[in-house]
């Protein structure tokens, strides 16, 4: 029963950090085209709370990912779950790499066009749908 809580809780975190991974890119979108001072500063703001929020979150499905790992040998031994880790370490890079870009913005150096940051917002989701395709049909 506990395997089933922890794997609940699992799926409910990392839906919840994709939600920030899927949210924050777009507002760099507004942030590339925005010229009003005011509503920079409230994207700034905005930008910096998901971005410490959706951290908060990351941390347990990470830790709960590791636990149906490492305790109950979900997937131990395959391919496909070394692909996902490396999807999944990919996808903290993109979630560190955002960080990054913040603070690009918060500085004012942001060179990167709104197109440019629409493009960077399809990286979570093709993560979420190899990852997501990995552990349901197990295809390796």
């Amino acid at each position: 029963m506990a395997y089933l809580w922890i794997k609940a809780l699992h799926i409910v975190f990392i839906a919840s950090w994709f939600a920030g991974l899927f949210y924050l890119p777009r507002i760099f979108v507004n942030l590339a085209m925005e010229t009003e001072q005011a509503a920079i500063d409230r994207l700034l703001l905005m930008s910096r709370k998901l971005y410490r929020f959706m951290t908060i979150l990351m941390i347990p499905a990470l830790v709960l990912g590791l636990i149906l790992w490492l305790y109950y040998g979900t997937g131990v031994q395959t391919l496909w779950m070394h692909v996902k880790l490396i999807i999944v370490l990919l996808l903290i890079a993109y979630h560190h790499l955002c960080k990054r870009l913040l603070s690009t913005f918060e500085r004012g150096e942001n060179t990167r066009s709104h197109i440019w940051y629409r493009w960077f917002n399809e990286i979570p989701v093709i993560g979420m749908i190899i990852a997501v395709v990995l552990v349901v049909l197990k295809p390796l």
